[in-house]
């Protein structure tokens, strides 16, 4: 459907200052009426050059998705526009830096806020709950020349050992850790761990690095440094799989999936 000169001036405004995906409190700043900004994104949804993705939130249709007016925008953009704090994480993030080839049905956004989890454009995003002092490790990238929010390589490594569950297990994690090697920041993903504080995340940590023997700077320095941060009493390698197999003292965890026959297959 046609545009009024006002609604382009709008649309045309909006998409020049890279505001595809705004909030109706946006709208009525620019309209200077929240009246007038409610009938024009009324108007704007009918017509086809928007759509409404939740509450108070907005995508401009750009002008390829044709005729049919139907689009998907990429779900890392509308993450960065759900919340705010508000970083794609977790297996997310692993997909973002290649640390994967799996693709997760779910997209995870790491925040301080609550919120329960939404679908859009056929994506279900699941918000994960941190304390602020947790929330860290947050980088800007572009994707579509638009800009969003995520873990750096070295918090995604973190947060999945924190949480294997959200990051397609401890396996996906290994994986991860062998493939980024070289990429990653060791010095950086070390300070990261004392600033989180240790924990069960250092015992995960400390054992695949290990494990795996990785050819890291100061590994040996690295390895001692971890172990000094591992908690007491014995952890799960991986959360929720019972509690049967082997411990390894030296890091405090029970062995409790096959791993060990795994190796093979991750490139030891």
């Amino acid at each position: 459907m046609s545009l009024s000169k006002q609604e382009a001036e709008f649309l045309t405004t909006f998409s020049a200052a890279g505001k595809r995906i705004f909030t109706s409190q946006q709208a009525a700043e620019y309209w200077r009426s929240r009246t007038a900004a409610t009938n024009s994104l009324s108007r704007l949804v009918r017509k086809g050059w928007l759509q409404r993705l939740e509450r108070g939130l907005y995508m401009i249709i750009p002008l390829e998705a044709g005729p049919e007016r139907l689009w998907a925008e990429n779900a890392f953009v509308l993450a960065s526009n759900l919340i705010s704090p508000g970083a794609a994480a977790y297996w997310s993030a692993l997909r973002f830096w290649n640390m994967t080839e799996q693709l997760p049905q779910v997209h995870f956004i790491q925040t301080t806020k609550r919120k329960k989890a939404v679908t859009l454009q056929g994506v279900q995003f699941r918000f994960i709950t941190v304390s602020e002092p947790r929330y860290f490790g947050i980088c800007t990238r572009r994707v579509d020349d638009f800009p969003i929010t995520v873990t750096d390589r070295e918090k995604t490594i973190l947060d999945a050992a924190s949480r294997p569950e959200l990051s397609g297990g401890i396996l996906q994690l290994a994986q991860a850790m062998r493939s980024s090697v070289d990429a990653l920041d060791w010095e950086k993903l070390s300070g990261y761990l004392t600033q989180w504080g240790g924990g069960v995340v250092a015992k995960r940590l400390g054992y695949l690095l290990e494990t795996l023997r990785l050819p890291i700077p100061a590994r040996e320095a690295t390895l001692q440094h971890w172990q000094s941060m591992i908690s007491s009493g014995i952890s799960p390698l991986e959360p929720g799989s019972g509690r049967t197999g082997a411990v390894v003292t030296r890091w405090q965890l029970q062995i409790n999936i096959p791993f060990e026959s795994q190796e093979i297959h991750l490139g030891v």
